[in-house]
């Protein structure tokens, strides 16, 4: 339930109003570092000074007008460019309809070409996220488009909620490209997606048995303690190396364990969004993960006059 209000939630301009009058919106930065290529530079080397990677992402989608989706190729080509000329440990993602797919392929193709020669002169990678349902075959269509002119240095986002994906992972396996595992983030039907948790989860691993050893160097998308233990376990079992795949996770969520992993010796990379549409992106990240709401919750209260006064009150008794 409260899953789902929250993705509700995350495209109501009057609860957006409400939100961004609150210290939710200085909150937000902890998963959402800034609204400009300069914070996400920031965050990336951030990142890369505590063993992580990361991947850049300019929030944004379903973009219908010409000029936004230029606008998202001119943020892309320039952050591109910044982890190439400062050799950053960094990649980025994006979505197909950000850069025009809903305007038409043609458009896409052009706004989108210029992106990809960008990060083939600095040898980079390319991931390109998955949407709601309505888009994944479209998504993926797009993707082997590219993948059939000779674009390699590109991968796909696949979700483990959808019923469809355990053919989808086996088609990315048989031709080489690489997949970021997750569970998915969209309200989806009965018709098309698993609706428990368990089931999503279950579906989770199985996928990943999948992608770990036939797929190119996977990236498992989790937070889930019991999805990392099912994939170490995996892992250590049939002997996969630490180096033929990654662990993922978001900016600012489960930091603690981001380290653990490191420590363990597991390549981390972290997901870094920033931009001016934070608002929907937090409201979907607090409904993956229950937790975090609690988190934020927290924040707000001891931000607040109330919280504040109970904070200095705490402080004087502690003096004596």
């Amino acid at each position: 339930m409260l899953r789902e209000g929250l993705i509700y939630l995350s495209g109501s301009r009057a609860a957006k109003a409400v939100v961004t009058r609150t210290p939710l919106r200085g909150m937000s930065r902890r998963f959402v570092p800034g609204e400009s290529v300069d914070s996400l530079v920031d965050a990336i080397r951030e990142a890369n000074s505590m063993g992580l990677t990361a991947t850049g992402n300019f929030l944004g989608e379903s973009v219908k007008s010409e000029a936004s989706a230029l606008e998202a190729g001119d943020v892309y080509t320039e952050i591109l460019e910044r982890i190439a000329a400062e050799k950053l440990q960094a990649n980025v993602s994006l979505k197909f309809t950000q850069l025009g797919q809903d305007i038409s392929e043609e458009f896409l193709a052009k706004n989108l070409g210029r992106v990809l020669e960008t990060a083939r002169k600095g040898g980079l990678f390319i991931r390109f996220d998955m949407e709601s349902s309505p888009y994944t075959q479209r998504t993926l269509d797009a993707f082997e488009a590219l993948w059939a002119e000779g674009w390699r240095d590109i991968g796909v986002v696949l979700q483990s909620y959808l019923k469809r994906t355990a053919g989808d992972v086996a088609r990315m396996n048989e031709i080489g490209a690489r997949v970021r595992l997750c569970k998915g983030a969209y309200a989806e039907p009965a018709e098309v997606a698993f609706q428990a948790k368990a089931d999503v989860d279950a579906n989770f691993v199985e996928l990943m048995r999948m992608l770990l050893p036939e797929g190119n160097y996977p990236g498992i998308a989790t937070h889930d303690d019991r999805m990392i233990d099912a994939t170490v376990s995996f892992q250590t079992k049939e002997g996969i190396p630490k180096d033929r795949f990654e662990f993922q996770m978001l900016h600012g969520v489960r930091r603690d364990l981001q380290q653990q992993l490191v420590t363990d010796g597991y390549n981390v990379r972290v997901y870094v969004p920033f931009g001016s549409h934070w608002y929907p992106y937090l409201m979907r990240r607090l409904a993956e993960r229950p937790a975090n709401v609690l988190f934020l919750a927290g924040s707000v209260v001891r931000e607040s006059p109330v919280g504040r006064l109970f904070s200095r009150r705490n402080k004087a008794d502690s003096r004596g």
